[in-house]
């Protein structure tokens, strides 16, 4: 066609004002993100003459690979109709030099990646002109409000959902995550200094798929809550405290201490009790379920066991958990034992044989938590999961589920042992106080052992750096108080960066084969950088705020190092510390200055790290106004 005849001019995709109908603008004013089943709008220059309705035809198609075929559906022809429901469709309306476009796609629409293309044909003749009018990303969208719309007809989320978990961690294929779990990342990243999920993802596109080093448990929940959101999937972080990994389904953990001296044996399983562990739950209709579990779903990127022969877990309805139902897809029994298993409790003798201690049958899944929608306060998701310990419909749940392993002789002991202390702080010393009571009629001879282990949070046990024993009378109803003071030159280089500790006291009743074990972690809180906001916060206007940190520690502090990140606020910034040398007790102060790029609320993540302080962590919340 010659030039003086070309019709078809710019095409105005109308990004911020698509973007913002379609709950997108957060994640890019720039290019074009929208939700299945929800109308979007373009514009499109036109040129020479008006545009005649009835004379011109205008065509659209869709394409989805490099080389589309309409056979195996990746070139997609959109008709011009105002059906809204079940085929991709379009509506047209001219103005003077334009033609708008209002394209609608149907709830079942593919998600991903589509580029338009633009034919315009005289009427009833030739194509006269083609033109490529740009290019979308198609999201899941929670919104959609089709009331005929069959969630089987959709591009699947459960199978979707279930594939992002295994391209989360990096164990089966060119996944973005590997995960470590022995404190040695000096080829890598530790997991404790990553504050958001992009650095993440953008390490990963950028060097071509290689797998990113390295991530735990909560960072593996974090990138794949991220990814799953920018599909147009409902998605939250959630915290197990004291999660079982149960690697043979029979729900139960066994944990095994020596005879001799009392300390424990590691396991020839990979069965343990984690600290905590975080997973992430998705918001989805199960239409391959019977009825009764849509909602909250269950997904696990952390690489533990593998699901259908490849590192995945979920989606597992929570209902299905909380009522016992582990028949029910995908890896309901491993989730279930998660937050429900016994713990049991061995003494192992010399010749092998083993005498059983005690079982614990409260001590998995003891609060299950989300951060809030709307603040940074927690929300207890526990009843969610289960029904109220030791409650009738807790007992019917565990009938229900066929695998409650209970011991065959629980009884009360009148060997009682009680652990408490104050919080303490990283750097510190403090005391532990230990309590035994003789509820009794009669006076006891025993053996106390109280011991202090470094341990990491999914479990594994790391140095003994303090431990004592003693022999005692313990008469009839009365109490013995024994303290154990931790100090930090004893367990300060010991310490995972997860900064446990592990307490246990074990009381052997001399003449007799009772035993009694009391088990208590210990998180060490770590002091908080103080962050101030210097200025107003108005878009694209540069705002500073100020960082303090105190070495809170007996020892001087080297190759300090702060890192700044928010959305909308900051890229990742990394700020030497002006000390060289912190010393006890020194205060260091930083300003950072940056650009917000949106308005609204917005979160500042700081950290603080060095040679022997790692992961002082601090935020700001910021209002960000327009000018």
């Amino acid at each position: 066609m010659p030039e003086g005849d070309m019709y078809f001019g710019a095409v105005d995709l109308q990004c911020e004002v698509n973007n913002t109908e379609h709950h997108t603008i957060e994640i890019d004013k720039d290019r074009l993100l929208v939700r299945r089943g929800q109308e979007f709008h373009l514009r499109v220059e036109f040129k020479q003459r008006a545009f005649l309705e009835g004379v011109d035809q205008l065509a659209m198609f869709l394409d989805t690979e490099p080389t589309p075929s309409e056979a195996d559906g990746t070139r997609i022809q959109v008709l011009n109709s105002k059906l809204k429901w079940g085929k991709w469709t379009f509506r047209l309306q001219a103005t003077s030099g334009y033609v708008h476009l209002a394209v609608q796609s149907p709830p079942s629409a593919c998600t991903g990646h589509y580029h338009i293309y633009l034919i315009l044909y005289p009427s009833g003749g030739e194509s006269i002109q083609q033109i490529t009018a740009g290019d979308f990303h198609l999201l899941f969208n929670p919104w959609c409000q089709d009331p005929s719309a069959d969630i089987r007809r959709r591009n699947d989320p459960v199978y979707v959902s279930r594939i992002v978990t295994a391209m989360v961690n990096a164990n089966d294929d060119k996944g973005v995550l590997l995960g470590r779990w022995d404190g040695n990342y000096a080829d890598g990243i530790a997991p404790t200094r990553w504050t958001g999920s992009l650095p993440i993802l953008r390490l990963w596109s950028s060097s071509g798929a290689e797998k990113v080093r390295y991530g735990q448990c909560w960072v593996f929940a974090a990138v794949a809550c991220t990814v799953l959101r920018c599909l147009g999937i409902p998605s939250r972080c959630v915290t197990n405290y004291s999660s079982a990994h149960d690697t043979d389904g029979n729900l139960k953990v066994d944990q095994y201490y020596s005879s001799e001296d009392y300390s424990r044996i590691p396991s020839k399983r990979k069965d343990m009790v984690w600290n905590y562990h975080c997973w992430l739950e998705v918001w989805m209709t199960r239409p391959d379920l019977p009825p009764g579990y849509d909602g909250w779903q269950v997904l696990d990127p952390t690489p533990q066991e593998r699901s259908d022969g490849i590192y995945c877990c979920g989606p597992c309805p929570v209902k299905a958990i909380k009522e016992g139902h582990v028949d029910v897809k995908y890896d309901a029994v491993f989730i279930f034992a998660e937050v429900n298993a016994d713990v049991v409790y061995w003494l192992v003798n010399k010749d092998a044989s083993k005498q059983e201690l005690g079982v614990k049958q409260h001590q998995v899944g003891k609060q299950i938590i989300t951060k809030s929608a709307y603040t940074d306060k927690r929300e207890d998701l526990t009843h969610d999961y289960k029904y109220p310990e030791g409650s009738t419909k807790e007992r019917e749940v565990y009938n229900k589920a066929g695998m409650k392993i209970r011991s065959a002789d629980i009884r009360e002991k009148d060997l009682k042992i009680s652990i408490k202390y104050a919080q303490p702080i990283f750097g510190s010393d403090f005391d532990v106080h230990f309590s035994i009571v003789n509820h009794g009629f009669m006076d006891k001879e025993i053996h106390l052992t109280l011991s202090a282990t470094t341990i990491t949070y999914n479990g594994f046990i790391l140095t003994e750096f303090s431990k004592r024993s003693i022999t005692l009378t313990l008469k009839a109803a009365t109490v013995q108080k024994e303290v154990l003071r931790l100090k930090y030159r004893d367990y300060g280089e010991h310490l995972s960066e997860h900064n446990l500790i592990r307490m246990t006291a074990m009381l052997i009743l001399k003449g007799t084969s009772e035993v009694s074990l009391k088990e208590c972690d210990i998180a060490l809180n770590l002091p908080r950088l103080t962050v101030k906001v210097i200025g107003d916060p108005i878009v694209r206007r540069e705002l500073t705020v100020q960082i303090k940190f105190a070495n809170p520690l007996p020892i001087t502090l080297t190759k300090g190092n702060f890192s700044v990140e928010g959305t909308g606020l900051t890229d990742l910034q990394e700020i030497k510390s002006p000390a060289a040398a912190i010393h006890p007790g020194q205060e260091v102060v930083v300003n950072v200055s940056f650009t917000p790029s949106k308005t609204g609320l917005r979160k500042l993540m700081v950290d603080f790290d060095s040679n022997r302080l790692h992961d002082v962590k601090g935020c700001a919340s910021i209002i960000v106004r327009r000018a």
